[in-house]
């Protein structure tokens, strides 16, 4: 099956963008891994797909596909790449649109400066929804707000010290649409993302696995942020994981309410009033190319 696709990246956060306004392809999750492949497919970090309004209070639904295949929740610098897609693909002519994902709803403005504003909703810290097993760890006091230290479990491939490095270290909970753990670290250059992220990513304490973030503050306005995230491994930038990075170190009383988050891809602005109220973020949203690419029925 040939198909068409747009290769996308906001802030070097890389994206495979799928039209299927017109119709499903139907795509199993080997041909998602297959485009997300590096090597022998397009490469990317997620594949996102635009499929029509399902009902009339939104423009679009908008798909999400990590690199190994599994659909997930929300992906907050797609969100920015989809905006753009869709106006430069002439669906639609509005600014600010309305999507659909698989549990939330978003709202995505294009602004004057080519910059994309997105209202990433209200971060869950209900530990049952993220989801969070506490059992699975141990409960530490941080001001008004619970922090943990995550249980030992064995993962091939992580190292003895490393894993040490965890259980020594807080984390902070919560959902942007998906789930997060914060750790905050002295130096995200020499932090052990490599080996610390899969064992917190597969930790039995989420069901649905998690984000593992790793937080340096510079300043209260300023941080350096790395994500390791579930199925697709460490990303140059993390849209969701900017968001919980912020609102953590917000909620423990280390940062303002606007905050320049710098990862290895670029920067994103967030900002968070406060509880109750959604997390706003602004960052850049580029097209790289177009193309067409053969995908096998039974990919490898």
């Amino acid at each position: 099956m040939q198909i068409s696709f747009t290769k996308m990246h906001g802030a070097g956060n890389d994206f495979v963008v799928l039209d299927e306004t017109r119709g499903r392809l139907g795509l199993s999750a080997a041909q998602y891994r297959f485009l997300g492949d590096r090597h022998f497919g397009v490469g990317a970090d997620q594949i996102l797909t635009v499929r029509p309004a399902p009902d009339a209070s939104v423009d679009f639904e908008y798909v999400i596909h990590n690199a190994d295949g599994g659909e997930v929740e929300h992906c907050g610098n797609g969100s920015r790449c989809f905006v753009r897609y869709v106006r430069e693909r002439g669906l639609t002519d509005k600014t600010s649109i309305r999507v659909k994902t698989m549990n939330n709803t978003l709202v995505l403005t294009e602004q004057s400066d080519g910059r994309v504003l997105v209202d990433m909703s209200v971060p869950v810290f209900d530990l049952p929804q993220v989801p969070f097993d506490a059992s699975q760890a141990v409960p530490v006091a941080a001001n008004s707000w619970q922090k943990w230290r995550l249980a030992q479990w064995n993962i091939a491939g992580a190292a003895i010290e490393n894993i040490a490095h965890t259980l020594s270290k807080e984390i902070a909970v919560l959902s942007m649409g998906n789930p997060h753990a914060v750790q905050i670290v002295d130096d995200v250059d020499t932090a052990p993302v490599d080996t610390v992220g899969p064992w917190v990513q597969a930790h039995p304490a989420f069901s649905q696995r998690v984000n593992a973030g790793f937080m340096q503050i510079v300043n209260r306005q300023t941080i350096r942020l790395r994500v390791y995230e579930r199925g697709a491994g460490e990303t140059l930038t993390c849209g969701t994981g900017a968001c919980a990075a912020v609102v953590a170190g917000i909620r423990l009383g280390l940062l303002d309410a606007k905050v320049d988050v710098h990862a290895r891809g670029g920067i994103l602005t967030i900002e968070w009033a406060g509880l109750g109220h959604s997390v706003m973020m602004i960052g850049p949203a580029t097209t790289v190319f177009q193309g067409t690419i053969d995908v096998p029925d039974h990919p490898r």
